[in-house]
């Protein structure tokens, strides 16, 4: 797919890490399976990816968790985005 943020670049299955933050609550997850624009680096991540890390946001919110960092706990359920 051509990347719409420099409308040249070709994008390519990748990972990148996610912050999310919302109030005092920051979360940090590494390793998200994206696909990447091999010119301007913007990632995409599809929408069970995007669903995945909202809900596991909105779990630890819950918990009364306030700063975490870890790795896509979903990574084998979601290894090639947009395939």
């Amino acid at each position: 797919m051509i990347c719409f943020i420099c409308n040249k670049g070709e994008t390519a299955q990748g990972t990148t890490s996610v912050l999310l933050e919302r109030e005092d609550i920051s979360l940090t997850i590494h390793n998200v399976p994206v696909l990447v624009c091999q010119i301007c680096n913007e990632a995409y991540a599809d929408e069970g990816v995007t669903a995945s890390l909202l809900n596991e946001a909105e779990k630890m919110a819950n918990d009364g968790i306030k700063v975490v960092s870890h790795d896509f706990a979903l990574a084998d359920k979601y290894p090639q985005p947009y395939s």
